[in-house]
């Protein structure tokens, strides 16, 4: 297409200038490469066939979502939603084809159709209504997870097996959503380089003006533009949820951010008029490159976002040096020089990799025994503390435990625990996001022979040596009965649930229930989610305290929502409204002796994560481990506060 030709002014010669081609015409290509070969020389697992098929994988979704925003980049436009129109799809064609019964290839095409409604919605929001595309799309965004928490009450809704073959492979080892994403890939280019429509998005993007006077139905053709951009969307839906065997509720939160930046690293410009689908499909491997190969490096969880975030910036710097280097469009042809680029990167590539790759060989294998550590997230105190109990733990038995950060996305956690698998790791720890959405992870692991140690929460459906838990529902029920004795059995209360879709946040929300069945005179009041965060607690809090001024009591669903409930309550809190926290935290300790917090059910992290590295060691060994390691919870108040332990 005519937009993608590029001629440098500069000239070069022979080999030289076709090296020289590659690196400033094609910043993208040469950033992958790079990337490709610092990999390659600094871990010997990310050469394996099997690796490079999970970057493959790991890249698919975003891929094909970054596919139908490329349309709307060129355009000029931008949309935020495709994230939650991807995981509203998948919901609905889990919803429609198990709970509505409806055929599963009448329940795909009410996926196809979800996607091109929101797509369309968005298109009459910014052609008719005059909305920017960021006010139109944000508000999709908002409205698309609305409507998914709606469909699937906050739980995970299992996938059919017909559609879940998506997730599997051909013949064992070809990946289908990387042959979806191959497809998809093809059809953008298709319809960007020898379409009408295509056309007429860079037209659009290059002049919005000058193509309405040239005779372009503009507010049509974007109508259809952001109707590309949904059906996209609703395809990486639904991969992602076959992959998962499940539509989450929490499925492709952010994937829209990535899905931009794996445009704009491929080449588009934000300003539109630019971009294409090769570019697209470099900047989503980029990104899967970077963290797999992170994973591989065990580099610390925090640190690998901003490594990201620095690399993403050096790639589009290096395009905008490209362009400063004397590098401009030209119209026409330049498809056989352009094809002729990337076998030279391809030639180049493997050379420097096969180099690359005696720096391995001979190298003698460690006879440390390496773990890895799958956590949902650390971006609470608990999980962090699980991963202290663990690190300590494994210090102390002489353990190689690489530990990553899956910040309570499943999708991000089967990454990871693919990674593991593929690098050879001598046993696997992992704390699910979701019980079901590990489960085709934790068997591939199984498969190959590496042992599994589930920790906090179980993975249903797969194998696993043991599990090392505290029992959720009972220590929902223990926090039940303690704020029902303290109100002497009557009394209004307010419930402050985990993030909808968490295993943790449902199992924990069904021991309150069952809890308060014993009380009659207790009345729960209010019931809302404040995803097991402290800065939500308080405003949820805040707001529930406009409706319900007279409330009694206050059970959280972890320590962080109720120390913002705390912060919510005021003078009230620990005086007149007893609050109830979950998890033994630090913070919920220190409040719990301070009298803020009337008491929090402890679970001890520390000792979940020190026990299942000793359990992971004895399954890598050989040894026979308990099939269920309890480790009991415990009701802390100010009155044996002093003598615990977390």
């Amino acid at each position: 297409m005519a937009t993608d030709t590029l001629k440098s002014t500069t000239g070069a010669g022979g080999a030289s200038g076709g090296l020289r081609r590659l690196l400033l015409d094609n910043g993208a290509l040469t950033a992958l490469i790079v990337l490709v070969v610092a990999m390659s020389a600094l871990s010997g697992d990310f050469l394996t066939t099997d690796n490079l098929l999970n970057v493959g994988i790991q890249a698919a979704v975003t891929a094909i979502l970054a596919f139908g925003v490329t349309f709307v980049i060129v355009s000029a436009g931008i949309d935020l939603s495709v994230g939650s129109v991807a995981a509203l799809s998948a919901t609905v064609l889990a919803w429609s084809a198990t709970s509505a019964g409806v055929p599963v290839f009448l329940a795909v095409l009410l996926a196809i159709a979800t996607g091109i409604a929101c797509g369309l919605v968005n298109g009459i929001l910014i052609s008719y209504g005059k909305l920017p595309p960021f006010i139109a799309t944000l508000a999709m965004l908002s409205v698309a997870r609305g409507l998914l928490l709606v469909i699937s009450e906050g739980s995970p809704i299992a996938f059919p097996d017909s559609v879940s073959r998506l997730g599997d492979t051909l013949g064992g080892w070809l990946p289908v959503p990387l042959l979806v994403m191959v497809v998809m890939g093809l059809i953008a280019a298709f319809v960007l380089g020898r379409t009408y429509i295509g056309r007429s998005m860079y037209a659009i993007g290059g002049n919005e003006e000058a193509a309405r006077l040239s005779g372009l139905r503009v507010k049509r053709q974007k109508l259809a533009i952001y109707a590309f951009s949904g059906v996209f969307a609703a395809v990486a839906g639904v991969v992602l949820a076959a992959r998962l065997a499940s539509a989450q509720p929490q499925a492709a939160d952010g994937y829209e951010l990535d899905a931009i930046a794996a445009v704009v690293i491929g080449g588009a410009s934000l300003a539109g008029g630019t971009g294409k689908a090769s570019g697209t499909l470099i900047g989503a491997l980029i990104l899967a490159v970077l963290r797999n190969g992170l994973n591989l490096l065990n580099v610390s969880a925090f640190w690998q976002q901003v490594v990201i975030g620095v690399v993403i910036a050096l790639a589009v710097l290096l395009d905008t040096a490209r362009r400063k280097a004397g590098v401009t469009p030209v119209a026409g042809g330049g498809k056989g020089k352009q094809a002729t680029t990337y076998a030279l990167a391809a030639v180049v590539t493997v050379a420097i990799v096969g180099a690359t790759s005696f720096l391995h060989n001979g190298s003698s294998s460690a006879s440390t025994p390496k773990m890895g550590l799958s956590l949902s997230t650390l971006n609470n105190p608990f999980f962090v503390q699980i991963r202290a109990g663990a690190q300590a733990e494994a210090e102390k038995l002489g353990v190689d435990l690489t530990v990553t950060d899956a910040q309570n996305d499943a999708s991000q956690q089967a990454n990871q625990l693919q990674n593991f698998t593929s690098s050879g790791l001598g046993a696997i720890i992992v704390n699910p996001v979701d019980s079901d959405a590990a489960s085709n992870s934790v068997k591939a692991a199984d498969q190959a022979k590496i042992p599994v140690i589930a920790v906090d929460r179980v993975v249903n459906d797969a194998r696993t040596a043991t599990l090392v838990a505290s029992d959720n529902v009972a220590g929902g029920e223990l926090a039940a009965k303690t704020i029902a004795d303290k109100l002497g059995g009557k009394g209004k209360v307010v419930i402050l649930q985990g993030q909808a879709g968490t295993s943790a946040a449902r199992e924990r929300a069904q021991g309150f229930a069952n809890g308060l069945k014993d009380y009659p005179g207790i009345r729960v009041v209010a019931q809302q989610p404040a995803d097991f965060d402290r800065t939500k607690g308080l405003d949820v809090m805040s707001n529930l305290l406009q409706a319900h001024p007279d409330v009694q009591g206050v059970i959280a669903a972890n320590d962080e929502m109720a120390l913002g409930a705390i912060k919510a309550l005021g003078s009230k809190a620990g005086k007149s409204v007893p609050v109830v926290g979950f998890d033994g935290t630090p913070d919920g300790l220190k409040a719990v002796e301070g009298g803020t917090l009337y008491a929090s059910v402890a679970q001890q992290p520390s000792e979940l994560g020190k026990i299942a590295v000793d359990n992971a060691l004895k399954a890598l060994q050989g040894k026979k481990v308990e099939e269920t390691v309890k480790v009991p919870v415990k009701v802390v108040t100010k009155e044996n506060v002093a003598g615990f332990s977390g």
